[in-house]
């Protein structure tokens, strides 16, 4: 269904007005609601801050195109189409965003369709959680640190090698159930997830700092080879390999 701004209110009806106040209470978390056309009906104060605007006014009633780099952009359009097109949730999307400034990091992501009173897909509501290290106790803490002091030395001595579940156990020094609790707890993720997020980060740090060729960095970061890195490192940060390295420079 085709949207313009004339059904705004009625998009704006089917969002309960307690849960938009609500989500300006959040400080990591960016909310926002679009129509079919990829408007934005609704955000809070976080995703104001992820763009270069100041305000509220300023935001409402614009496209991802017109906030945020081309990259980015085309990334959040083509998800949205996706959840208008088949009316199915998007779930837990690891995405490497770059912050207003430059400087990157982890989010985690979900979109759900917005239906309008004849169960038609009319829109949707987006959530993206900053992926910044939350409160734990020390030895929840240690333990991570740990893990994630062996992961990055396994990707410098054996990047191809697999990691299991029981190998990233034993290098926090949990059980496989343990690890997975407090994995989730500090950095919003699954085990696997980590080790993704750690290959995508190696092969950003070599991007950026080096003059290493694509295929010795997916080589470097653990992946199987240079078009597989080149897709997954894409879904995840938006941008190729490529033009990552050149917009780093």
């Amino acid at each position: 269904m085709s949207a313009d701004s004339n059904n705004s209110p009625d998009l704006m009806a089917a969002l309960s007005p307690v849960m938009v106040a609500l989500m300006d209470e959040l400080s990591d978390v960016m909310f926002c609601a679009k129509d079919a056309g990829g408007r934005y009906i609704a955000v809070n104060q976080v995703f104001v801050r992820r763009t270069n605007e100041t305000s509220r006014r300023q935001v409402l009633g614009r496209r991802a195109s017109d906030l945020f780099v081309p990259e980015l952009a085309e990334r959040y359009e083509a998800q949205d189409a996706e959840v208008l097109r088949t009316g199915r949730p998007l779930r837990n999307e690891l995405e490497l965003i770059r912050r207003v400034g430059g400087t990157p990091g982890w989010f985690l992501t979900a979109k759900l369709p917005l239906r309008d009173d004849g169960g038609r897909v009319a829109g949707l509501v987006s959530v993206s959680q900053d992926l910044r290290s939350g409160d734990a106790d020390d030895a929840t803490m240690d333990a991570m640190a740990r893990l994630v002091a062996a992961v990055e030395e396994r990707l410098e001595t054996d990047p191809g090698g697999a990691l299991t579940v029981a190998e990233l156990a034993a290098m926090a020094g949990s059980t496989p159930a343990v690890l997975d609790r407090r994995v989730r707890k500090v950095f919003g993720l699954s085990p696997r997830q980590l080790v993704l997020r750690a290959r995508v980060d190696r092969a950003a740090h070599l991007l950026t700092s080096t003059a290493t060729p694509l295929a010795q960095v997916a080589t470097a970061a653990g992946f199987y080879d240079q078009p597989s890195f080149t897709r997954t490192f894409a879904r995840l940060t938006g941008e190729t390999p490529s033009s990552f390295r050149r917009r780093s420079r």
